[in-house]
C-alpha cells in the first residue's frame, strides 16, 4: 500500500528529490520503486494496434552525448530509449519490439538522419519512412536565420540597422506574430531584403504539406524547388537540395500523414526531467525516469482481493 501511494506521490512532485523528502526515503529507495513499478509496466504493456512509430534523438549529458528514443505516435507514449543515435542504436532500439509486431508497422517517422533510415530498410523493411515536418521546418528556419545574419553583418557595415533586433520575427509564423510584429515584418518585406525572400521560401514551403494526393505534392514540390534554386540564397538551396534528395520520404507524408509530434510534445517534459535531476548518474537512471514519466505505463501494484 505503501508503494502504490510512492508512485503516485512521485508522479505528482516536480522532482524525484521532493517526493523523497515527503516519502521519508533516501533516493536509492525512491529509485528502486520507480524501477519496480517500470518493469512492471513494460511486462503489461499493449502494442498490439500499433501501426506507426517515431525514432528522435535526445540530448544527454554534456556535449554531443544523444540516445535515441523510439515513440508509439498512435498511443502518445514513449516505448524505449537507448543510448547513441547510430544505426547499432537505432536497430538496437527497433529490435526491443517483438518481430511480430514489427511486421505491422506501416510507418516510421523520422528526421532525415542516415544511420536511423538505414535502420528502418534493415530492421523494419516494408515500413515506410516518413520524413518529419517539424524538422524540414527546422532546417528551413536555421537557413532564414543563417542568410538573416550574413545580411545584418553587411547592413551594418553600411550603417543600416533595419534588421537589429528581428530574428524572432523570422522564426515564426505570421500568424503567431502580434499585429504590431506583423505589420513590421511587412515592411521588412517591402524593402526587398534577402531574409525576407528567405521567409518567404521557408513559409511557402508549408502548402507542400496541405497536399492531397501525390500528383499536386510533387507538382508542388517542383514549383518550391526550382523557386529555392532560383534564389542566390547558398543557405536556403542547400536545404532545398538535401530535400530533393529525400524526397521520397517527403511524399511518404501524403499518404500516411504522421510526424513526431508526439516526440517533440515530450521535450519539454524531458528537459524539466533532466533539470530537476540536475544531470544522471548514469543512463539507466535517466531511462528509467522517462519511462516513468512518458511512458503511459500501467506502473500500479495490483493486490488480490478475497
Amino acid at each position: 500500500m505503501f508503494e502504490q501511494v510512492a508512485i503516485e506521490v512521485i508522479r505528482a512532485c516536480s522532482s524525484v528529490s521532493a517526493a523523497s523528502k515527503l516519502l521519508g526515503l533516501d533516493w536509492d529507495a525512491t529509485h528502486g520503486i520507480m524501477k519496480r513499478a517500470v518493469q512492471r509496466g513494460l511486462s503489461r504493456r499493449n502494442t498490439d494496434s500499433m501501426e506507426h512509430i517515431g525514432i528522435d534523438e535526445k540530448s544527454f549529458g554534456k556535449g554531443h552525448d544523444y540516445v535515441s528514443v523510439l515513440t508509439d505516435l498512435d498511443q502518445g507514449r514513449v516505448l524505449e530509449l537507448v543510448p547513441g543515435r547510430t544505426q547499432e542504436s537505432a536497430e538496437k532500439l527497433l529490435k526491443t519490439l517483438p518481430e511480430s509486431q514489427r511486421a505491422k508497422i506501416k510507418a516510421v517517422a523520422m528526421d532525415m538522419w542516415k544511420a536511423f533510415m538505414s535502420a528502418v530498410k534493415t530492421i523494419c523493411p516494408t515500413a515506410a519512412i516518413v520524413h518529419d515536418k517539424f524538422h524540414v521546418s527546422k532546417y528551413l528556419g536555421e537557413a532564414v536565420d543563417h542568410v538573416r545574419r550574413q545580411e545584418s553583418r553587411t547592413l551594418n557595415e553600411q550603417g543600416d540597422e533595419r534588421l537589429k533586433g528581428t530574428r524572432q520575427l523570422w522564426l515564426f509564423a505570421r500568424e503567431k506574430l502580434s499585429e504590431k510584429d506583423r505589420d513590421y515584418l511587412y515592411q521588412l518585406q517591402q524593402s526587398d531584403i534577402k531574409t525576407g525572400r528567405a521567409w518567404s521560401l521557408k513559409e511557402n514551403f508549408r502548402h507542400f504539406w496541405e497536399c492531397l494526393d501525390d500528383e499536386t505534392a510533387l507538382m508542388t514540390f517542383r514549383g518550391w524547388y526550382g523557386w529555392a534554386t532560383r534564389s542566390q540564397l547558398k543557405p536556403i538551396i542547400k536545404v532545398a537540395k538535401m530535400l530533393k534528395r529525400h524526397l521520397n520520404g517527403l511524399m511518404n507524408y501524403i499518404e500516411h500523414r504522421i510526424t513526431n509530434a508526439v516526440s517533440e510534445g515530450f521535450n519539454s517534459r524531458i528537459q524539466s526531467i533532466k533539470s530537476a535531476a540536475r544531470g544522471f548518474r548514469n543512463f539507466d537512471n535517466y531511462r528509467i525516469r522517462i519511462l516513468f514519466f512518458c511512458g503511459k505505463l500501467d506502473l500500479s501494484l495490483k493486490t488480490l482481493s478475497h
